[in-house]
This record gives structure tokens, sequence and C-alpha cells, in this order.
């Protein structure tokens, strides 16, 4: 299962770095790739949903995502 993690801003890191450790505790084998998305994709890419990401997020079976915003 592919799942693309978009930690996004504020708390959204730090959440999704706890949710990332269960999913690794787990017996099952997940294929997971980090994207910016908010601040973070804006800073990284001039556009808060940069292409990639987007491409990413449709290309995956789930998504992990934080926050974004104030």
């Amino acid at each position: 299962m592919k799942i693309a993690v978009l930690p996004g801003d504020g708390i959204g890191p730090e959440i999704v770095a706890e949710a990332v450790k269960v999913l690794n505790a787990l017996d099952e084998k997940f294929e997971m790739e980090t994207a910016p998305v908010g601040g973070a994709g804006y800073e990284a890419e001039g556009h808060p949903l940069p292409d990639n990401t987007l491409k990413l997020a449709k290309e995956a079976d789930a998504i992990l995502f934080g926050a974004v915003g104030d």
C-alpha cells in the first residue's frame, strides 16, 4: 500500500511523525513518501499544493495529512 505523507504546517508535522511511528510498528508493509503542502509547499515550490505533491496524492492508495494554515 502506497501512502502519501503530507505533514503540512503548525502541529501537522508532529502529529504525522507519531502516526508514521504507529504505521511502522504494524505487521504491514507500507510504502510511504513525504511531500510538502501548505506553507511548507509554498516555501519549497512557491505554491501551497505543488504539482509533485498533487501527483503523489493522486497515485497513492491513502493520504496521511497533517494540518495547514494557522
